[in-house]
């Protein structure tokens, strides 16, 4: 149950977001430093939380009367094959990430668009850069 009430407020602050970016794209009309991204982040992240709570809530309803199913996919979380699987493909998803988006940041650089949308997506690119660096450094004092 208290799973299915933070799936409801994904919902609700998804939707929320999604339509305050919708309202404030059409309600200003002449954006300047961060309200030129400011709408288009909202409408992206109330996507991505929506859709994420709505696919929970939907799972959630689809194996509510079949517990067999429900135990299976539970192991299959659980399994230490699966485990190793998910993590090398993403291991292998960040190593292709970082020239693929380090490329779509010089395009979009060349291309001329506002430096604030370069500036947004420089400041992500290095987030996850440094990210990696940090647990990098943190796995290998640990092993």
């Amino acid at each position: 149950m208290k799973r299915q009430f933070r799936n409801v407020g994904f919902v609700i602050i998804g939707l929320m977001l999604l339509i305050s970016g919708l309202a404030l794209v059409k309600l200003l009309s002449d954006p300047h430093g961060l309200l030129l991204a400011l709408p288009y982040v909202c409408i992206g992240l109330g996507c991505g939380i929506f859709g994420h709570g709505m696919g929970e809530l939907i799972s959630q309803r689809a194996i509510k009367n079949h517990p067999d199913i429900e135990k299976q996919i539970e192991i299959d979380k659980k399994d230490e094959r699966n485990i190793a699987i998910t993590r090398r493909a993403k291991a292998k998803a960040y190593d292709i990430m970082i020239p693929v988006f380090g490329a779509l940041l010089l395009t979009v650089a060349l291309m001329g668009v506002d430096l604030i949308i370069v500036l947004l997506l420089v400041s992500a690119y290095l987030f996850v850069v440094f990210y990696g660096v940090y647990y990098r450094v943190k796995y290998d004092r640990e092993m």
